[in-house]
């Protein structure tokens, strides 16, 4: 149940950060936010992380539609006492349904996070970077970590 609902939550706060750039904002906008290092700046992206794959939003939504099913897949056949692991998938879910729905409504991501030495990026990004981060953390741990 934990899973699902830190899921919801990743997919909640991403969907709702989004709304607030779009309503917020005008496309192309850009305020700085700390010191001109970290900018809020509005960008549709239709291609997948770092804009690649630009054009290609109908074969990036089908890898999101099997992201999201293996992810489900992938949850019940982990113990559900492995914290990480399970935190991971979930935030892997969360920021993978999030761009998603992105996509299948929009046809576009909205980004809106600038650190200025990286492509814009957003919150679903982060989770998803997390997630992936906790799921090859769980696989470098020693067997005697897991509990």
């Amino acid at each position: 149940m934990l899973f699902y609902l830190n899921a919801l939550l990743v997919f909640t706060l991403d969907q709702f950060f989004k709304f607030l750039v779009h309503r917020s904002m005008y496309f192309g906008q850009s305020i700085p936010l700390l010191n001109e290092v970290v900018r809020l700046t509005y960008v549709r992206n239709t291609g997948a992380a770092f804009s690649l794959f630009v054009g290609f939003s109908p074969y990036l939504a089908a890898v999101g539609v099997l992201v999201t099913v293996f992810v489900i897949y992938y949850h019940f056949r982990v113990p559900a006492n492995n914290y990480l692991m399970q935190f991971g998938l979930s935030c892997l879910l969360g920021g993978s349904i999030g761009n998603l729905t992105d996509r299948l409504v929009r046809h576009y991501v909205i980004d809106y996070i600038d650190i200025t030495i990286w492509p814009v990026f957003n919150f679903a990004d982060l989770m998803i970077n997390l997630g992936v981060f906790l799921i090859l953390l769980n696989y470098l741990r020693s067997p005697e970590e897991e509990s």
